[in-house]
């Protein structure tokens, strides 16, 4: 399999981030061997720019723990551009806290999740949440994390 560029951009006050060793290896553990030779840029923001870009883009006015975009290219162009991610780090925060789980824990699915979605896995329809789901919380039992969909005990 072709190698992982990936962009960590921090654009956060937020100060308790996953190293992007971290970042690298939960997007390479969504990728597995679904693509190779992939591009993205995971942008990990505030609340203000992700309200921003989830009401300019979704038509939400609030902010939200992950957005996805795409790469939208025609397909002559053949790059490996997958897409970016749009991470807001209070948003994180405080899901993992309201959820009792682990900021790490929490974290490592936002990205896997996100990563998904530039995979083209979506949650709309209910058969398409379960198949999304099972695969998110098989992910992130390879990488040792408990199931997202069930709050637990925070253990750091």
């Amino acid at each position: 399999m072709s190698k992982l560029t990936l962009e960590v951009q921090r654009a956060s006050r937020c100060t308790d981030l996953p190293p992007d060793r971290q970042i690298q290896r939960w997007v390479t553990a969504a990728l597995g061997d679904r693509r190779s030779g992939t591009e993205l840029s995971v942008r990990i923001v505030d609340e203000d720019e992700s309200r921003q870009l989830n009401h300019q883009y979704r038509g939400r006015d609030k902010p939200t723990n992950v957005l996805s975009f795409p790469a939208e290219l025609p397909e002559e162009l053949n790059l490996p551009l997958l897409g970016d991610l749009v991470i807001c780090a209070p948003v994180v925060a405080r899901e993992a806290q309201q959820q009792r789980k682990a900021a790490t824990a929490h974290w490592a699915h936002m990205v896997v999740h996100g990563t998904l979605h530039l995979l083209g896995y979506d949650h709309i329809e209910d058969a398409d949440a379960e198949i999304m789901e099972n695969l998110e919380t098989g992910l992130l039992k390879g990488l040792g994390f408990a199931d997202p969909y069930i709050p637990t005990e925070i253990q750091e």
